[in-house]
C-alpha cells in the first residue's frame, strides 16, 4: 500500500518526502527535478509502541511502516502527456492513496510555474488533468461496454449505467471518488475501474515558519474549496520541518518544535494521516525478544492479521489470545491482564481493533 506525494512543480514535495524518509531525493528550486518515483518506507510514529516498550522492555522493537513515493510535479497539459505527464501519471495510478501539496506561502525566490501563489487554482490545475485522464479512460471502457449492452447483457448494462454516472461527473469537473455507488456490484466495479481520482486524498497545505502551528488565510481557503470532498486538510511548514530532521540530538529537535509552538514535528501527524487515509490499522505483538507493531486492513479478521506475520499462521490459526492496548497498560504485564480475567480468546470470524495486543495459536 503506498501514498504518492503530488503536486505542481516546486510546491515543496521532494523537501517533504525528505522530511519523511532518510531517502534523499534531490530537491532544487526548478521543474521535473525529481524524474524517476522516488519510495521511501516510513516508520508510523506511535506513542503506544514506545509504551509497550518501556513496560516490556524488550531486546528490540519495530514500528510499522508506510510506503510513500514522491512523484514528479504535474503541469497543465499532462494528460495529453505534456511535460513528462503520461509517466507521472501511471506513477499516480499506481498509488492507493495521494498526498496533494499545495503552496501556501508566499516567497519571492521561489518560483512558482504559474508566476503567482494560488493554492486554489494550483489544486484545480491538478485536478483537472486527474480528470481529464479518468474521462479518457471511462470513454474507452464505454466504447466496448455499450455493444455487449445492446445485446441485452444485464451485467454490462449495470457497467453501462455506472461509467455514464462517472463520466457526467467528470465533465462537471468533479472527481470521480464523488458518484456514490449505490450497491455492491457498483462498488466492486468502481474499483475495478483503477480510475486515479477516486483514490482517498490529503491535501498539504505548505505554510512558512509563521504559520507552522496556526495556519494562514491560504489554509482556510483550501478547506472552504474542499468541505464537500470528504477530504483531510492539514497544513506544516515543510521548509521548517527539514530544518528540524537535520538537528543531530531528540532535545535540539524538541527546543525547536517549543519556540514554534508545536507539540511534535508536522511530518509525523503527515505519516499517521497517510497510514489512515490507505485504510490501515495496527496491531501489536509484545515479548521480551521483540515489541512490534504489525500493519493490518481495517477490518481485517484474525486469520488474516495472523497471516502477516506468516502465511502458515494464517492458515492454521486455532485461535488468537487478545488483549486490549488499555488493559495492557492498566495492568502492565501479561500475568496481571490475565490475573484480571481481561485475556479474551478469539476465533476466525472476530475482527481486530486497532491497538490490540495479539498472540496467535496455529497449527500447519
Amino acid at each position: 500500500m503506498k501514498a504518492g506525494i503530488v503536486g505542481l512543480p516546486n510546491v515543496g514535495k521532494s523537501t517533504l518526502f525528505n522530511c519523511l524518509s532518510n531517502a534523499k531525493a534531490q530537491s532544487a528550486n526548478f521543474p521535473f527535478c525529481t524524474i524517476e518515483p522516488n519510495i521511501g518506507v516510513v516508520n508510523v510514529p506511535d506513542p503506544r509502541l514506545e509504551k509497550l516498550e518501556q513496560l516490556v522492555n524488550p531486546e528490540r522493537v519495530q514500528p510499522a511502516t508506510v510506503d510513500i513515493v514522491d512523484i514528479a510535479g504535474l503541469v497543465k497539459g499532462a494528460s495529453r502527456g505534456e511535460g513528462l505527464g503520461n509517466q507521472f501519471l501511471g506513477n499516480i495510478r499506481e498509488c492507493n492513496a495521494i498526498i496533494h501539496v499545495l503552496r501556501c506561502f508566499d516567497n519571492d525566490n521561489i518560483i512558482h510555474v504559474d508566476g503567482s501563489v494560488n493554492p486554489i487554482r494550483d489544486k484545480e490545475t491538478i485536478d483537472i488533468e486527474l480528470q481529464l485522464k479518468d474521462l479518457e479512460t471511462v470513454e474507452k471502457r464505454l466504447e466496448k461496454v455499450r455493444r455487449a449492452a445492446k445485446t441485452g447483457n444485464k451485467e454490462a448494462q449495470t457497467e453501462e449505467a455506472l461509467l455514464d454516472r462517472i463520466r457526467e461527473t467528470l465533465l462537471q469537473a468533479k472527481s470521480a471518488r464523488t458518484v456514490i455507488p449505490q450497491n455492491a456490484d457498483e462498488v466492486e466495479l468502481l474499483e475495478s475501474f483503477q480510475l486515479i481520482t477516486t483514490k482517498p486524498v490529503l491535501y498539504v497545505c505548505n505554510v512558512d515558519e509563521n504559520a507552522a502551528a496556526t495556519g494562514n488565510a491560504y489554509v482556510e481557503q483550501v478547506r472552504e474549496l474542499v468541505k464537500d470532498e470528504n477530504a483531510q486538510v492539514m497544513f506544516l511548514a515543510v521548509g521548517t520541518e527539514a530544518d528540524i530532521t537535520e538537528l543531530e540530538t531528540y532535545e535540539e529537535r524538541q527546543m525547536f518544535l517549543e519556540d514554534l509552538g508545536l507539540k511534535e514535528p508536522g511530518s509525523s501527524a503527515l505519516i499517521r494521516s497517510a497510514y489512515k487515509l490507505l485504510n490501515l490499522q495496527t496491531y501489536f505483538t509484545a515479548g521480551v525478544k521483540e515489541v512490534r507493531a504489525w500493519t493490518i486492513n481495517v477490518g481485517d479478521t484474525g486469520p488474516q492479521a495472523a497471516g502477516v506475520i506468516h502465511t502458515d499462521f494464517e492458515k492454521g490459526f486455532i485461535r488468537a489470545e487478545v488483549i486490549a492496548y488499555e488493559d495492557y497498560v492498566t495492568y502492565g504485564t501479561e500475568a496481571k491482564v490475565k490475573e484480571a480475567g481481561k485475556l479474551r480468546v478469539e476465533g476466525k470470524e472476530y475482527i481486530v481493533k486497532d491497538g490490540d495486543v495479539m498472540h496467535f495459536r496455529f497449527n500447519v
